[in-house]
C-alpha cells in the first residue's frame, strides 16, 4: 500500500490509503479449526445430491416444505413483494411459522443420517426489515450517506436484526456498499456515496451492527450480513441497470472495491455478485470455446470471484448469486449454471421451481460428466457450512423458539422508531435559507402543498413492503407520520393545510409554504433514467412538472417557500431552489416525517430545537445533462477522470459541492442562481406510414419480452412455442390475419409483456401523433383483466405513465377477436414522452388475466 492518504471529510470519516494492489484483508472473525475440522467432517460424509441442495436458493413463493425436504435444500429467501399465503400484512408470528416449517422440514431430511446441516432463512432488509408489515423504516442508504455518521448506522443494523432475529429469519442482503458514479442509475439511492472514503466507512459499521462479533453472531439477536454488489455495479456505462463497467482495475480497486474491503474486514459472512459486467483484458473466460464467448458478466468472472475476491483478498465466506442472474452469463441459461459455478459462486439464487430444480440436476450432471470438479463444489459447501457454524446455527433452537421469535413489540418498537427518526434529522441537507426562513416558528399558519406533501410512498421509495415501493400506502406501515402529517403535529390542526396543488386553497392566508417535492417511489430497471434522458427533475415527469408550477405560483403569491425534496438522487432542480426562500433535501427518509419537522420547526421559545447537520456526499448538479460528474477522490495520485464520467468542471462543475450544507447559523445569501437553458428540442420527423410491431407486416424488427416480479431478468416469449414463468404464460396463437400471435395468461403479479425493438434502438415517433395516430391491438379475451390493465409505450411503468385499457377488454365480447384503439393524444396527455420509444408497446397489470393479442400497430390518419 502507498503511503498516499486523502484528508477526513468530516468526523469518523477517516481518509483512504492508495491501494497499488489487491490487499489481503484479515476478517475480524478468523479462522477456527474446530469449526473448520467439524465442517470438513460433514463435507466428507455428504452426497452429491445434498451438497447441491445447499447450493440452491429457492424464493419462498417457488418452494414449499416438501421440496426443502426432498432436495435438502440449504436456504430459501423471500423476495420483495412475497409474503407467507401472499399476504403483505402477515404478522409477525406468521413469518416466524412460515420460516419455522421450512427449517423442520429440512431437519426431518436429515433423521437418517449420521449428521445434520440446519437451514438459514433470507431476506432483503435493506433500509430497516422492510418487507415486514409493522417494521421500522430506516432512510435509504443516499440519506444514511449525508448523515456521516458510522456510530448512527452501527445502531441502525443492530435494530434492523433484531427485527429479523423476531421473524425468526437468519441472514440479510445488506449492506449494499456500491459507489454510484451517473445519477441515471435506478438503484443510485441503494448507495452511501459517490466517493469510497464514506462507503469504506459506513460497510464496516453496518456490517458491525447486524452480525456484531463472532460471539454476537452466535446468538439470536444478530444475523449474517451480505454487502453486494460485487462489483463496480455503480460503474456502469450511462447509468445502465445491469450494464457494464470499463473503468481500469486501478480504479476498481481503489474506488468500488472499498466498502468491500472494510465489510470483509469486519467480519461480513457473504458477498452478493453484481447483475453488471466488466470489460477489462483481465476479466477472461475461463472456459474458451464455449457456445459463447464470454460476455464479461461478474457473475462469470473467475477472475473477480474466484482468483481476486476468494484468493488475493482471501474472503472465506460465501458468495451468492444476485436473483436468475446467473442467466445473463454467456454459456449460462436459467436452467443450467455451470459456467457461474465453475467461476466461483458458491450459492444460486434461482427463483423459478422449474429453474431451480433444473440448475440443481443440470449442475449434478455436469459434476458427474467432470464439467464442474468436484473440488469446486467441496469448496461451495464448504463454504456455506462455515458461515452456518459462524453463525451458530447447529446450536440455536428451532426458529419459533428463539428469543426474539413471533414477538410483535420487537417490530416498530419505539426506541427503533425513535432512532429511525435521529436518523432522518441527520441526514437533512440544507441548500439554502436566504433571509433566515428557517426555523420555523411553530404558531405560524402554514399550508403543506406539492405532490409528496402526504404521500409515504415517495417517502419511503423502493424496496418498501413490494419491490417497487409504488403501491405502498399508510395501512401497509403502521404508524408511519408523512411529512403533512409531522407539520400538523407541529402548528395543530387549525393552523395547518395540506392541498398539494393548491386545488382549494389561496396561498396568501398563510405566513408560509412548505413544498415536499420529489420523486415517485421505484427500484432497479424502473427507476433507471434512459441514456437519452436528463437530470431534469421537472422534465422526468408530468406531475414533477406541476410541482414546479405550484412554486410558481406561490412565488406569484408572495408567499415565503421552504422546500422539502425526496429524492433517490441529486437532481437538477436550479429553478425550483430559485423559488424556495429554503431548500432542504430530505432524500428518501422513511416513515419517520417528525424527523424532518424536528429540523425546520422552532421549539416553543422559537429558538431551534435542532440544527442541520447532514452535507452532501454526492455533488449537485448545475447542469441537466450533468448525469456521472464526481469528487476527484483525493487518494488516488494522478487520477485521471474515466471517459464514462464527466469532469466537475465548467458547465459540470457542481452547483453544491460534495461536502456541501449549510446550518442554522449561516448567514450566507444564495440568491438567484443561473439556469440552464438547456437545448431545444428537434422537429418531430414526420411519419410515413403505419409502425407495425406484431403481426403479419412487422418484419420482426420487435422482440416481444415479458418482466415484473420475479423475472427481473427480463424474457423473450417465443412466436414459435410456449414460454412460461412465474408471472405470465404464453404460446402462440393463430390469428384470423395471419401473422404471429400470442395467447397470454397473467398469473397475478406484477408483469408486463412488451414489445422491444430488437436492437434497443428508440425512435422518435412524436410524428405518429401530429398525424391523428393510435396504438391498436387486437385482442381475444378469455379472462377480463381482474385489476387495471395499462397500455404503454415505453419499459418502466409506472416509471412512466399509461392508459387503462382493462374497461375496453372488459366490453369485448369473450372469445372473438377484436380492435382495441387508444388515441397516441391519449397517451401523451397522460404524460408519454413520444420522443424516445424503444417499446412502443406494453401492457402491465398486477392482476389475472387470460387474453389472444396479435396486429399490433400505430396507424395513422
Amino acid at each position: 500500500m502507498s503511503e498516499r492518504t486523502g484528508p477526513a471529510e468530516a468526523p469518523g470519516i477517516p481518509g483512504l490509503a492508495y491501494l497499488a494492489g489487491w490487499p489481503r484483508v484479515r476478517s475480524a472473525f478468523g479462522t477456527d479449526p474446530e469449526v473448520e475440522e467439524r465442517v470438513r467432517d460433514i463435507v466428507r460424509q455428504m452426497t452429491l445430491e445434498e451438497k447441491l441442495g445447499q447450493m440452491i436458493q429457492p424464493e419462498l413463493a417457488e418452494l414449499t416444505p416438501e421440496d426443502a425436504r426432498e432436495y435438502k435444500i440449504g436456504s430459501a429467501l423471500n423476495g420483495a413483494g412475497i409474503w407467507p399465503d401472499g399476504d403483505r400484512r402477515a404478522e409477525v408470528k406468521r413469518w416466524v411459522e412460515t420460516v419455522d416449517a421450512y427449517w423442520e422440514a429440512v431437519e426431518e431430511a436429515y433423521a437418517d443420517r449420521p449428521f445434520r446441516v440446519p437451514f438459514m432463512w433470507a431476506t432483503d432488509a435493506v433500509h430497516g426489515h422492510n418487507n415486514v408489515h409493522g417494521a421500522t423504516i430506516f432512510p435509504h442508504n443516499i440519506g444514511l450517506g449525508a448523515a456521516r455518521d458510522p456510530g448512527l448506522v452501527r445502531r441502525i443494523g443492530e435494530a434492523t436484526a433484531r427485527e429479523i432475529a423476531a421473524t425468526g429469519m437468519d441472514w440479510t442482503f445488506a449492506p449494499t456498499v456500491t459507489t454510484p458514479r451517473d445519477r441515471r442509475w435506478g438503484r443510485h439511492y441503494e448507495g452511501y456515496s459517490e466517493d469510497p472514503e464514506v462507503v469504506h466507512a459506513y460497510a464496516r459499521a453496518m456490517v458491525a451492527g447486524l452480525q456484531g462479533g463472532a460471539a454476537d453472531l452466535t446468538g439470536d439477536t444478530r444475523v449474517v450480513s451480505t454487502i453486494k454488489h460485487w462489483i463496480a455495479d455503480g460503474a456502469t456505462a450511462e447509468g445502465v441497470d445491469r450494464g457494464v463497467a470499463r473503468c481500469p482495475e486501478e480504479l476498481l480497486r481503489n474506488i468500488h472495491a472499498r466498502g468491500f474491503l472494510s465489510g470483509i474486514e469486519a467480519g461480513a459472512q457473504a458477498v452478493m455478485a453484481s447483475f453488471s459486467g466488466w470489460e477489462d483484458p483481465a476479466n477472461y473466460d475461463h472456459t474458451p470455446g464455449g457456445p459463447a464467448p464470454y460476455n464479461h458478466k461478474v457473475h462469470g468472472s473467475r477472475y473477480l470471484i474466484t482468483d481476486v475476491l476468494k484468493d488475493a483478498v482471501g474472503f472465506d465466506g460465501i458468495v451468492i448469486s444476485d436473483w436468475d442472474a446467473h442467466a445473463e452469463v454467456a454459456g449460462c441459461t436459467l436452467g443450467d449454471a455451470g459456467y457461474a459455478i465453475n467461476a466461483g459462486l458458491d450459492v444460486l439464487m434461482v427463483a423459478g421451481r422449474d429453474a431451480w430444480r433444473s440448475v440443481y440436476r443440470t449442475a449434478r450432471d455436469q459434476v458427474v460428466a467432470g464439467i464442474i470438479p468436484m473440488s469446486r463444489i467441496d469448496d461451495a459447501v464448504t463454504r456455506v457450512l462455515r458461515v452456518k457454524a459462524r453463525a451458530g446455527l447447529w446450536d440455536k433452537p428451532r426458529p419459533r423458539e428463539r428469543s426474539l421469535a413471533g414477538d410483535e413489540s420487537v417490530l416498530g418498537h419505539p426506541g427503533h422508531r425513535a432512532l429511525s427518526r435521529e436518523a432522518v434529522r441527520k441526514s437533512l441537507v440544507l441548500l439554502k435559507n436566504d433571509g433566515g426562513v428557517l426555523p420555523l416558528s411553530p404558531g405560524a399558519r402554514v399550508l403543506v402543498t406539492g405532490g409528496g406533501a402526504d404521500d409515504i410512498s415517495k417517502q419511503a421509495g423502493g424496496w418498501t413492503i413490494s419491490w417497487q415501493g409504488h403501491d405502498v400506502d399508510m395501512s401497509d406501515l403502521p404508524g408511519a407520520t408523512t411529512l403533512a402529517m409531522a407539520v400538523r403535529a407541529v402548528t395543530g390542526e387549525e393552523r395547518c393545510r395540506v392541498d398539494p396543488y393548491l386545488e382549494h386553497t389561496d396561498p396568501r392566508e398563510f405566513d408560509v409554504a412548505v413544498v415536499a417535492v420529489g420523486e415517485d417511489s421505484y427500484a432497479e430497471m424502473r427507476g433507471t433514467i434512459k441514456p437519452w434522458g436528463t437530470v431534469e427533475y421537472a422534465a422526468l415527469k408530468r406531475s414533477y412538472a406541476r410541482d414546479l408550477a405550484t412554486l410558481r405560483a406561490l412565488r406569484e403569491a408572495g408567499v415565503p417557500v421552504v422546500t422539502v425534496m425526496f429524492t433517490g438522487r441529486p437532481l437538477y432542480v436550479t429553478e425550483e431552489i430559485n423559488l424556495s426562500d429554503a431548500f432542504v433535501v430530505a432524500w428518501l427518509p422513511g416513515t419517520e416525517g417528525g424527523g424532518i419537522t424536528d429540523v425546520l420547526f422552532a421549539g416553543e421559545d422559537d429558538a431551534p430545537r435542532h440544527d442541520f447537520q447532514g452535507r452532501l456526499t454526492f455533488g449537485w448538479p448545475r447542469s441537466k445533462r450533468s448525469m456521472s460528474v464526481n469528487r476527484i477522490p483525493p487518494h488516488i495520485p494522478g487520477y485521471r477522470v474515466p471517459p464514462e464520467e464527466q469532469a466537475p468542471e465548467g458547465e459540470h462543475a457542481p452547483l453544491f459541492p460534495y461536502g456541501f450544507g449549510l446550518s442554522l447559523r449561516d448567514t450566507a445569501h444564495t440568491g438567484t442562481l443561473p439556469v440552464d437553458p438547456g437545448r431545444p428540442e428537434p422537429p418531430a420527423p414526420p411519419a410515413t406510414g403505419p409502425l407495425e410491431v406484431l403481426g403479419a407486416r412487422s418484419g420482426g424488427g420487435y422482440v416481444m419480452r415479458t418482466g415484473g416480479h420475479n423475472t427481473w431478468s427480463r424474457e423473450d416469449l417465443s412466436l414459435e412455442g410456449p414460454t412460461s414463468t412465474l408471472i405470465v404464460e404464453s404460446r402462440p396463437v393463430d390469428h384470423p390475419g395471419g401473422g404471429p400471435a400470442l395467447s397470454l395468461d397473467f398469473q397475478g403479479y406484477i408483469a408486463f409483456v412488451y414489445a422491444e425493438d430488437a436492437g434497443g434502438r428508440p425512435a422518435d415517433l412524436r410524428g405518429h401523433a401530429e398525424a391523428g395516430g393510435r396504438v391498436a391491438f387486437d385482442a381475444r379475451v378469455a379472462e377480463p383483466p381482474e385489476l387495471p390493465m395499462y397500455l404503454c409505450c415505453h419499459d418502466d411503468y409506472p416509471g412512466q405513465p399509461g392508459v387503462d385499457v382493462a374497461p375496453l377488454l372488459r366490453a369485448l365480447p369473450p372469445g372473438e377477436w377484436r380492435t382495441v384503439t387508444v388515441p397516441l393524444a391519449e397517451l401523451e396527455r397522460a404524460g408519454t414522452r413520444l420522443r424516445h420509444v424503444d417499446v412502443p408497446f406494453m401492457l402491465y397489470t398486477e392482476g389475472r388475466a387470460r387474453l389472444d393479442v396479435g396486429e399490433v400497430r400505430w396507424p395513422t390518419g
